[in-house]
């Protein structure tokens, strides 16, 4: 992936971060943070209950007892009621996990737009109305959590250049939108499929830092031919035939997300590997807060699922931290190692 490419793709002054050789694997728990609904059905502005936050701890007993301090972007229907945000507000205090932001845009004043798949990217609402609601969003965390938010994800990865403005007007130091290898562009949304999943500055001062998702291919066909081969594989013409699932069984090609959701541990570590041999020394990985909850994802219907999904949590986690001599972090301590760029430094450089 070219600088070109992705300054064409987001906003201006890209800078790819200098990773240390010696850095070991750097792995982050991003949680996207947020109300439950049905994820089949039309959005709407009345889906606002977080009943599976009571549950929240289930992931943050795995998370404690491996040493890992979490990032829970949250939205704005769990940091506006209680119900949401209680448990998060004492692990914070606690200095067990930090708090981000997470835009879903249809649940978050000012409601001005029309609800409808493709203003549910927050990127193509128009640069007014998507910084307003991101501001919305980050001072209720701050009214209702005490936290001032510093990194942010895009519901829906709906990140764009108004997105990049937007965080830079908010005082904002990390994004974690992008998800490398998608294409949302048919649904109205953002296409990555030029980025990897290697960490960046953006933005006109390159201040803000990019830590993409952990998404990219594997199999003996994972170099440049993979996202071609992968489309193809997609076609409609070809779903009844499942050809992209026999093309991951048989290792040519598939593409995996370092998520418990619809990945194996055997995929993820798969992922994992692959990536660490490719030079990649950051790793993300991310999920819902509603799948602590059956019933409330696709991920997770049963208790059962529930019990296996915490376990390929943890599982992971092991895999990580102890197999491969891997260590946790946060987005805010990996920024602060990187010299320059420190929030102090930043605020410096602003006074000069």
């Amino acid at each position: 992936m070219s600088v070109q490419a992705i300054a064409a793709t987001t906003a201006p002054g890209i800078q790819p971060v200098a990773i240390r050789s010696d850095m070991p694997p750097t792995l982050f728990v991003i949680v996207d943070t947020e109300e439950e609904f049905d994820w089949s059905a039309p959005f709407s502005r009345g889906n606002t209950s977080v009943r599976a936050m009571s549950k929240i701890d289930r992931l943050q007993t795995i998370l404690d007892r491996r040493g890992i301090c979490p990032t829970y972007v949250i939205d704005y229907p769990v940091s506006h009621q209680r119900d949401g945000h209680a448990l998060l507000a004492e692990f914070a205090s606690d200095g067990r996990c930090r708090i981000g932001a997470h835009l879903h845009p249809w649940v978050t004043p000012p409601h001005v737009e029309e609800v409808t798949r493709t203003n549910s990217f927050g990127c193509r609402l128009g640069a007014a109305v998507e910084t307003e609601k991101i501001r919305v969003l980050r001072d209720d965390i701050g009214e209702h959590l005490g936290v001032r938010p510093t990194v942010f994800k895009a519901g829906r990865y709906g990140f764009g250049p108004t997105t990049a403005a937007a965080l830079e007007a908010l005082d904002f130091d990390i994004d974690v939108s992008v998800n490398p290898r998608y294409d949302y562009t048919g649904e109205g949304g953002p296409s990555f499929g030029a980025f990897d999943t290697k960490p960046f500055f953006f933005g006109r001062n390159r201040r803000l830092l990019e830590i993409p998702l952990s998404t990219d291919y594997t199999g003996v066909a994972a170099g440049t031919v993979a996202p071609s081969l992968h489309r193809a594989l997609s076609a409609t013409a070809l779903q009844p035939f499942r050809a992209i699932g026999v093309a991951a069984r048989l290792g040519i090609v598939n593409r995996i997300m370092l998520s418990p959701e619809g990945n194996s541990l055997a995929e993820m570590q798969t992922l994992t590997r692959s990536l660490l041999a490719r030079g990649v020394r950051t790793f993300s990985l991310t999920l819902h807060s509603p799948s602590v909850e059956p019933g409330c994802t696709p991920y997770v219907r049963s208790v059962q699922d529930l019990n296996e999904f915490l376990a390929r949590i943890d599982a992971y986690c092991a895999f990580f931290l102890d197999e491969l001599g891997g260590v946790a972090s946060t987005p805010e301590e990996f920024r602060r190692t990187l010299p320059g760029h420190g929030r102090d430094s930043t605020l410096e450089e602003r006074r000069s």
